[in-house]
């Protein structure tokens, strides 16, 4: 959606803003009205069933036998039988709450949309690879080389294709090199994110551009760049008729990576050889031991001025994760931004459970950006998780980015990458509401942009980059 900054849109947004914090207000105060005192104490006994619900999900993954099937008991009847009895009791006020909120929601991101819109990244037109070499992992997504003929369509757009055979170990990083050294002029890879990485880092050695086909069970790699996970001979169509963008790789240590890598719990955890094959079963056996810190490495990670000390889990990530929005995470806005995204969890017991339920910032999350994070151990090596494969790596483990060294063709005819929402921001949207008159509007924000000199910065589409904070100052 276009922002528009002429002082008729801008005195829509401050009215939206208004308009959120009223239907916000109403939103808590309906139930309250209705029920009356009993209202109030329900709101009290739903806060105390949070947490108690928190903490039960706390129980169950750190201790054994009869007391975790206790633990489960509880984590789910305290939140059926509270919403079994707000439903009873508040029946219409909870139908008009929630219509509320969702009216505060939606007039909230209205009021706030010219500080999170998406900053293009431009596209580049070049001629299409001559020697073009794709190296693709036929056992992914459950068969999907075979399934959607990519090698025979990638055959017929002259692209060479190396199969990895299945049932053996194979150098996915030397098959990639092996192209380059043989006059390949473009990497690709179908498979998981994983063999992505292995490839994507070889093309970013040499310069050439590198083409991602979502053969993968996740595609998580593909779905930021806007490609068709549904359908991944489109994006073969980059080898004819595909643009360039250029976006970040992040490193651990040696190991490349183009989403995550990830250290403590869940790392250890894909270490055993059972995970695979029980998942659930696996998970519930080790977390205990890990979580309680009776097993695994003690950890300590540091990011710019920021040191997390024994984090049950840290995820650093190819640029920042969406965070505010339920609905968009495990999403990258951009990947672009030239920083890692960083995510610590650190809970002691079930009282800090409960916290990262109930409380806006919790202390025992952890969220921020930084160049480069180091991964510091009380061993010689650290488990970790790679782009969701197992590695174990020497102590300390530095994590940095390369900013703008893969060079990724895609399609130029693609989904794209759906704008996300800006980021509800309740303080801001109180400042954009007190404003009044002239002052609403900032007066830089009403001059005319220069016209770039260079047709080709005319030439975007939507990017697998995200928010710029060049709406409206909170003043």
């Amino acid at each position: 959606m276009a922002v528009d900054w002429s002082r008729r849109g801008y005195h829509a947004q401050r009215w939206a803003a208004r308009g959120a914090l009223l239907a916000a207000a109403l939103a808590v105060a309906t139930p309250l009205v209705y029920g009356g005192l009993r209202g109030l104490l329900l709101l009290v006994l739903g806060v105390a069933g949070l947490g108690l619900s928190a903490a039960a999900v706390w129980w169950m993954l750190t201790v054994r036998g009869p007391l975790r099937w206790g633990a489960a008991v509880v984590a789910v009847c305290v939140p059926a039988g509270l919403l079994a009895l707000f439903a009873v009791t508040l029946f219409w006020a909870l139908l008009v709450s929630l219509a509320l909120w969702g009216l505060a929601v939606w007039s909230g991101r209205y009021a706030l949309r010219g500080t999170g819109g998406h900053l293009p990244v431009r596209e580049r037109r070049l001629p299409p690879p001559r020697k073009p070499v794709l190296i693709m992992n036929p056992r992914s997504g459950g068969g999907k080389v075979g399934r959607f003929r990519l090698r025979e369509k990638a055959e017929r757009l002259g692209a060479r294709v190396v199969l990895l055979e299945p049932g053996q170990q194979t150098d996915v990083t030397e098959l990639a090199r092996r192209a380059v050294a043989d006059g390949a002029d473009l990497l690709g890879a179908a498979g998981g994110d994983g063999t992505q990485a292995l490839v994507a880092a070889v093309a970013a050695e040499h310069g050439i551009p590198f083409l991602v086909i979502s053969a993968g069970t996740r595609n998580h790699f593909a779905l930021d760049l806007g490609l068709d996970r549904g359908n991944p001979a489109a994006c073969l169509d980059a080898l004819t008729d595909g643009v360039e963008l250029r976006v970040d790789l992040g490193f651990a240590g040696d190991q490349p990576f183009v989403n995550n890598a990830s250290f403590g719990a869940y790392a250890a955890i894909v270490q055993s050889p059972a995970y695979r094959d029980d998942k659930i079963g696996t998970s519930l056996e080790m977390l205990p031991d890990l979580l309680t810190g009776q097993q695994g490495p003690r950890l300590v990670a540091r990011a710019g001025d920021h040191t997390l000390t024994a984090p049950q889990a840290v995820l650093v990530s190819n640029n920042p994760y969406r965070t505010g929005d339920p609905f968009g995470l495990g999403r990258r806005e951009r990947l672009d931004s030239g920083t890692l995204g960083v995510l610590g969890v650190k809970v002691e017991g079930a009282i800090s459970a409960a916290a990262l339920l109930l409380n806006p910032e919790p202390s025992g999350l952890t969220v921020l950006t930084a160049p480069e994070v180091v991964i510091e151990a009380d061993r010689d090596k650290i488990e970790a998780g790679v782009d969701g494969e197992a590695m174990v790596l020497p102590a300390p483990v530095r994590c940095r980015i390369a900013p703008g060294a893969l060079r990724v063709r895609v399609p130029r005819k693609r989904p794209g990458v759906a704008p996300g929402p800006p980021r509800l921001d309740w303080r801001r949207l109180r400042k954009l509401a007190a404003t009044v008159g002239r002052t609403a509007a900032p007066t830089h924000l009403h001059r005319p942009r220069p016209r770039s000199r260079h047709p080709e910065d005319h030439r975007r589409t939507t990017p697998p980059g995200g928010p710029s904070d060049t709406g409206p100052s909170d003043t």
